[in-house]
């Protein structure tokens, strides 16, 4: 076996022939091989965007209540460990280590050398840990669609839905009703299942009633009033008024964090939650790389948004930040996101592009996302060969009344969080 964390992850890299493989045969019989078998409240989150805004507040606000959560994430930006943490702490490559070694025994003495991927043997892994680590609460982010996902075999005591739009559709679907189709499987018979899209598709609200779940619909069973200082939430609970908007940046955080809200009164007779506790957990949120705006000049904002929804949400951000001099974008995809759509809706909000190539083979080259952008009428493109060397001609060139983005995926956020870390070394 391998000795130590790079090994492992370099290790289960290797054992699927295939990077995703959806489906829940595998894990499942890995899972009762490992008897892993959640006693505590456990909240799936799943959605297009604004999944890992949601499970940051569900954790941020469950911890200042005084709960001891277990929050398993996808994907990281600089360390693996980022994905698993425990009472708001990374936990170390030791444990992740001993974990894995657990999952190996149990896959290939227990479980008649079942194949797992990447993203499986990474979700045992966590819940293993959350379970060893005797945690109060599991919030699980869905890595991929729902139905599917390596993180439906553990069963929600309350999901959550927070948007559907079009991604991954090679895997889930080429219209929204088959890819709200796939994330409704998250939800559970006679299980509060939150919906915090505005316009969901008619699959999902047929597979709740389907299959009987609590359905609540933002608008309907919850949602939320905004006001100049302050915002009112409403749900199953009644009503909580005079809240700071939280810590996370943008309009639709809003929507992220009534969907937390609703999920909590939904849990309320096991995970209470006081009015203190609540404004103290949307104060104290964070999360890298989700329109995170770092101090100085010119002033950075860091957006992992990778699709055409996330795009409309940046764009909608920018508008709202004030005005800047010029606008400079370090712009970095994978080939099989909707590019053109992305740079339609951001075109109008940077005036120099400098595009940047991501590894292979999902990376899209400098030149590719050039031509996309001169298609969609864009002369001002410059191409680099990485997201670092992108963003140090970036800060190089731009002026202290600038404004540099850096969006696109995650690798590019990451990259570009690494050549800053490093420069200050």
């Amino acid at each position: 076996m391998p000795k130590d964390l790079a090994g492992w992850l370099g290790y289960i890299e290797q054992q699927h022939p295939q990077t995703i493989a959806l489906g829940l045969e595998r894990v499942e019989r890995v899972r009762d091989a490992m008897g892993l078998a959640p006693a505590m409240p456990v909240i799936t989150v799943a959605g297009t965007n604004g999944k890992g805004s949601t499970c940051a507040m569900l954790e941020a606000i469950l911890t200042a209540a005084g709960c001891r959560v277990g929050l398993y994430t996808s994907p990281h930006l600089l360390r693996y460990n980022e994905r698993v943490r425990i009472a708001k702490r990374e936990v170390d490559d030791a444990a992740l280590v001993s974990a894995f070694a657990r999952v190996e025994v149990a896959r290939t003495e227990k479980a008649a050398n079942t194949r797992l991927t990447y993203f499986e043997f990474g979700t045992l892994a966590a819940v293993d840990l959350f379970l060893r680590s005797a945690v109060d609460v599991l919030v699980l982010e869905v890595g991929m669609g729902g139905r599917l996902d390596a993180v439906n075999v553990f069963d929600a005591d309350c999901a959550i839905v927070t948007s559907i739009g079009l991604d991954h559709m090679d895997y889930l679907g080429a219209t929204r009703e088959a890819i709200g189709y796939e994330k409704a499987g998250i939800f559970r018979e006679g299980k509060p299942a939150v919906l915090a899209d505005p316009a969901p598709p008619a699959s999902v609200l047929a597979h709740a009633q389907a299959i009987g779940a609590r359905l609540l619909r933002v608008g309907q069973e919850f949602g939320c009033e905004a006001e100049p200082d302050q915002w009112l939430f409403w749900g199953p609970a009644g009503r909580k008024s005079g809240l700071a908007y939280p810590a996370l940046r943008g309009r639709v955080q809003l929507q992220n964090a009534s969907a937390a809200l609703a999920a909590l009164d939904t849990l309320q007779q096991c995970l209470p939650v006081s009015m203190e506790q609540l404004r103290r957990g949307l104060a104290e949120v964070e999360l890298h790389g989700r329109f995170e705006l770092l101090p100085g000049h010119p002033a950075v904002v860091l957006d992992v948004g990778h699709n055409p929804q996330a795009a409309a949400v940046l764009a909608d951000n920018l508008s709202n930040l004030g005005p800047c001099s010029r606008t400079w974008a370090v712009f970095g995809m994978l080939r099989d996101k909707d590019i053109a759509g992305v740079v339609s809706l951001l075109t109008g909000h940077v005036d120099q592009w400098l595009v940047c190539t991501l590894p292979p083979p999902r990376g899209a080259r400098a030149a590719e996302l050039a031509l996309e952008l001169r298609r969609a009428g864009v002369d001002a493109v410059r191409e680099f060969e990485n997201p670092a060397t992108a963003y140090t001609a970036a800060r190089g060139e731009a002026a202290e009344s600038d404004r540099i983005i850096v969006f696109g995926s995650f690798h590019t956020v990451a990259e570009v969080i690494a050549a800053r870390e490093q420069s200050k070394a």
